[in-house]
This record gives C-alpha cells, structure tokens and sequence, in this order.
C-alpha cells in the first residue's frame, strides 16, 4: 500500500498535472475580469467587457499605428549616464539596467517613421515599463532628435505620452528637459509641422507641465489620468472632494483641454485623417479674387 501511495499515485499526478503558464491570464483592472492575455493582446489591450484600455508596451504601440506594422526605429543620442551619482536604496545605474532587461528598452522614449494612412510621419512612443515613463536627460535628447527627424523629413510628429513626471535620480537636470521639449516643439511650429499628441493612461507630472499639452490636436485614450498631481494630492491641498471623472480624458475635454477622446482601435485612422487635414496647403486668403467675366448687355426690353 505505501509503494502505492508514496510513488504510483505521485507518478500519475505529474504525468496528468499541466503546466500552466504564470501570464496565461490578465486581470481586468477596472471590472476584475479575468481575460486570456493572448485574446487581449488581439483586442490591443482593450478588456472585451468594460472597454477599459489598460497600458501598452512601446513595440505594440508602433505596430498598431503603423501602415501594416511596418516601421523603423531610429539611432538615438545618448546622455551622461548618473550625472549626480545618485543612489537612494540602490544606485541608480543599477535600476537602470534593472529597467532595461525588464522592459526590453533602453529609454523611456522610442523614436520611429513610416507611414499613418499613407501619410509619413514620424511618431515617439514614451514606455511606462521603463521606470514609469520618467523623464530625465537622456529623455531630453531624444525628443529632440524626433523633432528634428521630422523637420528633415517634412513630416508631422506624434507623440504618445504616459509618464510618471520628471526622473527624481537626475534631480534639477530631469526638470530641465521641460523647457528643451518645448523648444523642440516650437522648432516644429516654425517649420509649419503639425504636432499631435495622444495623451494615455498616466500622463502626469512635469511631462503633463510642458511639451503634452502643446499639441497642435490633443487626443486623448477613454478614461486615461492626465493631470500634474494627482486627484488624492489636490484633495489635500484645497481640502474640497473633487467632482467625478476628475482629470479624465473626458472630463478634460468637456472642458476644452482635449479635442477629441478616441478609443484605441479607432487611433490609426484617427491620426491618419488629421494628418491627411493638416498637411494639405492652406488657402492663400490674401491672393485677389479672380477677375470676373463682363456678362453682354441685354437689350431694354
């Protein structure tokens, strides 16, 4: 009996026993459904039973705004690495790497071209996987060199933003990538390039501050937090409840700080009818009318 027991029955139970996989299944964050992550991922992230749109990685992001897929990244300038020295629980450099074997990126922001509805544009992706999409020197040089990839190119710029705010470990250096992205988009307006940005669940903090909200259209994802402190924090500070859907992409648009809300699988043909609309040469308004032809003189009756 005890052969029986202390070996045939466990030798049954390991050839019968699955393994499952630990990402086989994804918890809805907003209605606690549990979704199998492979049929998610064919939804871009979108939970089939709320609609709620949970955070993307940075290669599922281009794949989706892109004609068909296809895109290239670009080569992007590197920055001083730990310019402070800083080290908190652990050194800096050390949760850098950290960060870059986990999400498989080596920023928080991705620069690529290739075309949107048949329209070139070149699009940065900033990766909330990387340190919570934090901006810091490296960020800096980066958006830059976006921005001047689409004055080369002629092209428009888009941005998609989610983001913790500034990186605390580059201290005031992290603060001064605000105003250099918002010369970098200023460099756009003088070219005459559009610059649209689509504004994901988080975007807050100094990226909120500076170049996410000087879009020439400003879209925003359903329900997405867009805001500088978050609602817990302001509560705090004007001791007053907030209304509801405060800081929401819908509440920021019923009140003028978006153009439009667009659930993600509508995104692509979005961007490419605002594109196809804000590359098309205005009407020069101060060219004279054409002149008119003289009708014959009709005979007094």
């Amino acid at each position: 009996m005890s052969w029986i027991t202390e070996y045939v029955r466990p030798k049954l139970r390991g050839l019968l026993r699955r393994e499952v996989p630990d990402n086989l299944w994804t918890t809805c964050e907003s209605c606690n459904q549990m979704l199998l992550t492979k049929e998610l991922r064919k939804a871009r992230n979108v939970c089939p039973h709320c609609g709620h749109h949970m955070r993307a990685l940075v290669a599922d992001r281009l794949k989706w705004t892109f004609d068909n897929g296809v895109f290239s990244r670009i080569e992007l300038p590197q920055a001083p690495v730990d310019p402070l020295g800083f080290r908190d629980q652990k050194k800096y450099t050390d949760r850098l790497k950290d960060a870059r074997a986990k999400s498989h990126e080596d920023e928080s922001l991705a620069v690529a071209h290739g075309t949107i509805g048949g329209h070139p544009a070149v699009v940065a992706v900033m990766a909330f996987e990387f340190m919570a999409g934090t901006m810091g020197a490296a960020f800096g040089e980066r958006f830059v060199a976006a921005a001047r990839l689409a004055i080369l190119q002629k092209s428009p710029l888009v941005v998609f933003t989610a983001s913790g705010g500034a990186r605390m470990q580059e201290g005031v250096i992290s603060l001064m990538q605000m105003p250099r992205t918002t010369v970098a988009v200023q460099m756009l307006r003088d070219a005459g390039l559009p610059y649209i940005v689509v504004l994901t669940n988080p975007t807050t903090g100094g990226v909120t501050a500076s170049f996410a909200m000087l879009g020439d259209v400003q879209i925003g994802e359903p329900n997405a937090l867009i805001g500088f402190a978050g609602p817990r924090v302001i509560e705090d500070t004007v001791r007053e409840k907030l209304p509801p859907g405060f800081q929401r992409s819908e509440y920021l648009l019923d009140h003028g700080m978006l153009d439009m809300v667009v659930a993600r699988k509508d995104l692509p043909a979005t961007l490419a009818r605002v594109i196809g609309l804000l590359m098309c040469a205005p009407a020069d308004v101060t060219a004279p009318p054409p002149p008119q032809k003289a009708e014959p003189a009709r005979a007094a009756e």
